[in-house]
């Protein structure tokens, strides 16, 4: 007789089940309780879909100016913010040049990347992928402003987008339309000028094929991990776009990270909502090794609530915090590993 409740992952894995993958271990992080980044001005957070570790003690954040709209309704908010570890917010910039920060990257220069995930015809902006120097100042954009396509340099709702040690940008480009399936599901490879390599993907569920690729991270051999969110997987790849393995463990991912030691952190915002999407599974963020799939940690959500919540956004500092951006709430979350909160007196 089959063990229902038994699922094969394909990265040489034993089976295990549901239940273990979902709870992995106790969870070895607490929340930082409140608002751990306080805004300027009595601002509010927007959807937040996106963090980044900066690499030099820093987190990078892009949220939607307050609501989860059109920024260019409100041109006058910065979207994109530099944060100390203690939530103090160091410099903001963006106002006026974006629509809907969707995804966030700093490479190895400490440069910005900001993939705008939706587009403003009339306005001539979206649809885009700009990198900014660390103090704003814009040093390139990848698409056609404001207009979506499928052509070598154009995008259509880019999720994602990463640069590799070499200086090439990938972009992780298709998201759905209000759940509609969108019509560029592909990764696209430019080199560190913005020039068109090559693209990998397509529609579909087979190995190597996408269903809205939402995030995007690389490990120390140089693969490229793909959320691929609709699909309830997370995909490797080589960087010519070679499919390795599909990976089911880490639950539906809708953002991915891996530091530094090759933990990688999976944000998962969405399983078992309505009991529709990837059911059976808690929604959380999954925290395993890259090497060899293994799940070794689980920070379940903190607030079932909502429809979506936890991270849809996930990124670790180099002091083993975690940082989840969260999208239906709105803001951002900073687990610690436990027992390294200060004591209270």
């Amino acid at each position: 007789m089959i063990n229902v409740f038994k699922t094969v992952l394909f990265a040489g894995v034993a089976s295990i089940t549901m239940t273990e993958l979902a709870s992995a271990q106790a969870n070895p992080y607490e929340m930082v309780p409140g608002t751990w980044a306080e805004l300027p001005n009595g601002r509010n957070w927007g959807s937040t879909s996106t963090v980044y570790y900066g690499g030099d003690g820093t987190i990078w954040a892009a949220e939607r100016c307050g609501a989860n709209g059109n920024c260019m309704d409100t041109p006058d908010i910065d979207p994109v913010m530099q944060i100390a570890k203690d939530g103090t917010i160091l410099k903001t910039f963006g106002k006026g040049m974006m629509v809907w920060p969707h995804g966030i990257h700093v490479d190895y220069e400490g440069n910005v990347w900001i993939a705008d995930g939706r587009g403003d015809e009339e306005r001539g902006v979206g649809h885009q992928v700009h990198k900014f120097s660390p103090d704003g100042e814009l040093l390139m954009s990848l698409g056609q402003a404001g207009k979506a396509g499928s052509g070598k340099y154009e995008f259509d709702q880019p999720c994602d987008v990463l640069v590799a040690p070499n200086g090439d940008i990938f972009v992780a480009d298709g998201h759905h339309r209000r759940g509609q399936e969108g019509p560029n599901n592909r990764v696209v490879k430019y080199n560190s000028k913005g020039e068109y390599i090559m693209e990998f993907g397509g529609l579909g569920a087979e190995f190597g094929e996408m269903n809205e690729p939402h995030g995007l991270a690389m490990d120390s051999q140089g693969r490229l991990f793909v959320a691929d969110r609709y699909n309830d997987r997370v995909q490797i790849f080589t960087q010519d776009g070679e499919f390795i393995n599909s990976w089911r463990q880490f639950g539906r991912p809708s953002g991915v990270y891996i530091d530094n030691n090759d933990i990688l952190y999976v944000g998962d915002s969405e399983s078992n909502s309505g009991g529709t999407r990837n059911p059976g599974w808690d929604r959380g963020i999954r925290i395993g090794s890259a090497k060899t799939g293994w799940v070794t940690a689980f920070i379940p959500d903190p607030d079932k609530t909502t429809r979506f919540n936890v991270a849809e956004g996930v990124t670790a500092d180099d002091e083993g915090n975690v940082y989840g951006a969260e999208v239906e709430v709105g803001g951002l979350k900073k687990y610690i590993p436990r027992g390294t909160a200060p004591r209270r007196r």
